[in-house]
């Protein structure tokens, strides 16, 4: 059985076709007080339940609202003896506070993965968290992570065809992530790609450092990372790559959260087209420069095949069915 959370019903709606299984019925109420009421309609009596619901903040919902609404289902759905209850989450909140930074730092990956143990969920599944060995080590209960990087990479050979390719990683900590993608892109163009990685500095919450590792002279640069926030990281590593001599910049992420300044940041940045996927839905892009940059790819396959792997009981690779 398939459900779908009413912030989250696009997304499951994409899924859905793409698997061929109807979503569910459910009931979301809301009271006058500000809680909240969500429940199946249908018997999930000894079933293998999906339940999608991507923790982000948009223009109706907290994160923490839409956090709460899944984990107070997945609990509804327990306690109606459903068999399996596995959260799809294409973008799961707080995945970046995985360690301790300061003093008496949080460290709310770990407390999110409890909450979701609390109430019995069986499996989480999401797409290109931050850290992954920190996901991977807060749930005690099965994760999977999906991988975006085969996605971006159909999407630029088919953008880029003979352009000579640098992909850039906008600080040493990503350096992985982009090589999966170049390693990816070059095997569907049957040529080879270059590398190359920015330097990064981050103190008090500004971003600095402008060297480059690699060579992007004459070459298309495609920087690479997990996610857009304000976009100053992508921003300064587009200058870095003109500066050595870059002829383009473009720019992949799997989720686009921009939050702060990123329709001024992105909107007067370099970057010439800003690739993301769906696991987010643009709601906080306005600048009109940021709009006609943004290109939004569908991550509901690889989520539909994870889907289709799990309920079936077949492994799914590290990086995901991508």
């Amino acid at each position: 059985m398939l459900f779908a959370l009413d912030a989250s019903r696009g997304f499951g709606e994409s899924v859905s076709r793409l698997l061929g299984v109807a979503l569910s019925p459910h009931e979301e109420r809301e009271f006058e007080d500000g809680e909240h009421k969500t429940r199946p309609l249908a018997s999930v009596r000894d079933r293998d339940v999906f339940v999608v619901q991507s923790l982000y903040g948009d223009l109706h919902q907290s994160v923490n609202d839409k956090l709460c609404r899944l984990l107070f289902f997945i609990g509804a759905l327990k306690d109606a003896s459903a068999e399996r209850v596995v959260a799809v989450v294409p973008y799961l909140a707080y995945a970046r506070k995985d360690r301790r930074s300061q003093p008496r730092d949080p460290v709310t990956t770990r407390y999110v993965a409890t909450l979701f143990e609390a109430v019995g969920a069986d499996c989480v599944v999401t797409m290109d968290v931050h850290n992954l060995s920190a996901y991977q080590n807060a749930f005690r209960c099965r994760t999977e992570n999906l991988e975006a990087y085969g996605i971006f990479a159909a999407h630029f050979a088919s953008l880029l065809k003979d352009a000579a390719i640098a992909v850039v990683s906008p600080d040493a900590g990503g350096i992985k992530r982009a090589d999966q993608f170049r390693r990816r892109l070059a095997e569907v163009l049957g040529r080879p790609v270059a590398a190359a990685f920015a330097e990064k500095y981050r103190a008090g919450g500004e971003v600095s450092g402008e060297a480059l590792v690699g060579d992007v002279d004459g070459k298309v640069a495609i920087i690479v990372d997990d996610l857009i926030s304000a976009g100053n990281t992508v921003a300064r590593a587009a200058r870095a790559c003109l500066s050595h001599g870059a002829t383009r910049v473009y720019a992949a992420a799997s989720h686009g959260v921009f939050a702060g300044e990123a329709n001024e940041v992105l909107g007067a940045s370099p970057v010439e087209q800003i690739v993301v996927t769906d696991t987010i839905l643009p709601v906080r892009v306005s600048d009109t420069r940021l709009k006609s940059k943004l290109v939004q790819v569908s991550a509901a396959q690889a989520f539909a095949d994870a889907i289709r792997k799990i309920h079936g009981d077949t492994p799914i690779a590290p990086g995901g069915p991508t």
